[in-house]
């Protein structure tokens, strides 16, 4: 009978993770916090519903899904499977409702603590967590049911051992929340995929067209630059600073072009190895004159010499393009730093402003084109670096709180025996 219950309330805190995997992707709301609280609620509840009853408590895996919901889903399910804890616990009443009232709060409290000490972690270190945390309430269990049985004065003369119950249980416990963890990590790990997927899909559509158009552009473009310099030595005056005018314009115009033909396909044309800290060093020298006359100020914080082999023009673009971002977004007498640091076989670049911030779905969206957060812009610079630090094999992600600022963090290989520290 044990057995039983005990596979069966398996089977039941498993299956909102389940849900989520078939469903989830197909249905998004599944993926929001109330959705999610909702699902592992009614998971909690029907595990207690089917809980084994021994010393007038109930023996089940009801917080399995509380667990999952603090750290996967956040405060917001958390609190949700609370509540429907609660007043299931309190439908099925019993002389132990006010102990499991306790039981359930001090979980609640103990588990929304700890859950806020996983946030940044992912895949393995989030399941080892998982494990860790499950502990608490068998801990809990334990303290509850020694308080009970002694208040009430219950003899301990049934076919098992209370502290040794608490073990098993606590073990099964810990292996339902750690295989529900890994069944998490799995639906996430599908749904960040598919959307990888499908933005790569869109950003190819995209790059090819803008592509083409470039080139249909581009032709037309150089007729009338070949006329204008024909004309300029037969005029002068006004006419030939007209002209020098339009000639600029036409040099922008190319530039713009070239930008989109490199955001289609990233040529790395020319392989070099280079010091990192002496680019970012230039580069830091190159905006502090345009930040200097808003107010702001750029720290170089570059602590070691860092030798990588890439196609230095196409970083320094990519990098320009960053920092100047950060440069533009941060208010009079704001400050942008700089940062190198190395780490295992990745050289880390970290470029933070104090500036606006941005929304998290205004993050989802950058490195696409035509997105831009500026009055004036198409996002075309931001998208640009993405696609050269990609397709170099880094990476570079976007952290963001409006109202605080944004901190972007770019990896690249190191160049194999190339670190040198001062």
């Amino acid at each position: 009978m044990l057995i039983e219950k005990l596979f069966l309330n398996i089977l039941i805190v498993l299956a909102p993770t389940l849900v989520i995997i078939a469903f989830g992707e197909k249905w998004r709301q599944a993926q929001s916090a109330y959705v999610f609280g909702i699902l592992q609620g009614v998971s909690s509840a029907l595990s207690l519903l089917f809980a084994y009853q021994a010393l007038h408590l109930f023996w089940d895996l009801r917080y399995v899904p509380l667990i999952i919901s603090a750290i996967y889903g956040g405060p917001i399910a958390a609190a949700i499977n609370y509540v429907i804890i609660l007043m299931t616990r309190t439908y099925l009443g019993g002389n132990a409702l006010l102990f499991g009232y306790i039981s359930i709060t001090l979980t609640f409290l103990a588990l929304l603590f700890a859950s806020s000490k996983v946030k940044g972690m992912a895949g393995n270190s989030r399941i080892k967590m998982t494990l860790f945390i499950s502990l608490i309430p068998s801990v809990i269990m334990l303290l509850i049911l020694i308080s009970f049985t002694r208040l009430n004065k219950i003899p301990m003369d049934f076919d098992y051992n209370p502290v040794l119950a608490v073990i098993f249980f606590g073990i099964f416990q810990a292996l339902a929340a750690c295989l529900s963890a890994m069944l998490q990590e799995i639906s996430h790990e599908r749904l960040a995929m598919k959307l990888e997927i499908q933005k790569n899909e869109k950003m190819k559509t995209l790059g090819e067209l803008a592509a083409s158009i470039a080139h249909e552009v581009r032709n037309p473009l150089t007729v009338v630059k070949g006329f204008l310099q024909m004309m300029r030595p037969n005029e002068s005056g006004k006419n030939q600073k007209y002209l020098d005018i339009a000639l600029g314009e036409l040099e922008r115009t190319e530039s713009i072009i070239n930008d989109y033909l490199n955001f289609a396909k990233p040529k790395l044309t020319k392989m070099e190895s280079f010091s990192l800290t002496d680019l970012l060093n230039n580069i830091s020298a190159l905006f502090t004159p345009m930040a200097g006359n808003s107010g702001i100020l750029i720290t170089a914080d570059l602590q070691e010499d860092i030798i990588i082999h890439t196609d230095r023009g196409q970083l320094q673009q990519a990098l320009i393009n960053v920092v100047k971002n950060a440069v533009e977004a941060t208010p009079t007498n704001g400050e942008v730093t700089i940062r190198l640091t190395c780490k295992e076989s990745q050289a880390q670049i970290m470029i933070k402003d104090n500036g606006k911030g941005m929304t998290r779905e205004q993050v989802s969206r950058i490195g696409t084109l035509f997105f831009s957060t500026k009055e004036v812009g198409t996002g075309l610079g931001t998208a640009l670096a993405v696609r050269i630090i990609e397709s170099m094999n880094g990476q570079i992600t976007y952290d963001s709180k409006v109202g605080i600022g944004t901190k972007v963090t770019i990896t690249v290989p190191l160049y194999v025996g190339g670190r040198k520290s001062f």
